[in-house]
């Protein structure tokens, strides 16, 4: 690895994208303010967590594309394991959320 997060060549768009996901979250609180109904608040809910897995699934395939693609080039097994392991328990976390 370089210094630089796998990442780092969208960033911005990461960026935006959490920037909308902020905006649903404010929307989510107002319809609670709002006394919505619940089924309604429900489905934003649903759609801010999709959205946020999209976030997560983007950030993953940018650590297997740059972070574990570049040790397995470079030659280092013992960090690609590494690597390929912490990329697994990530997907663990992702599938439970």
């Amino acid at each position: 690895m370089n210094g630089r997060p796998g990442y780092a060549d969208d960033k911005q768009q990461l960026v935006s994208r959490l920037h909308r996901i902020e905006g649903q979250v404010r929307g989510l609180a107002r319809m609670i303010e709002d006394d919505t109904y619940c089924i309604d608040v429900l489905t934003q809910v649903a759609a801010v967590s999709k959205a946020l897995q999209g976030v997560g699934v983007k950030l993953l395939d940018e650590h297997l594309q740059h972070c574990v693609a570049g040790a397995a080039a470079s030659g280092d097994s013992d960090r690609t394991e590494h690597l390929v392991h912490e990329a697994s328990r990530s997907v663990e976390r992702l599938l439970r959320s």
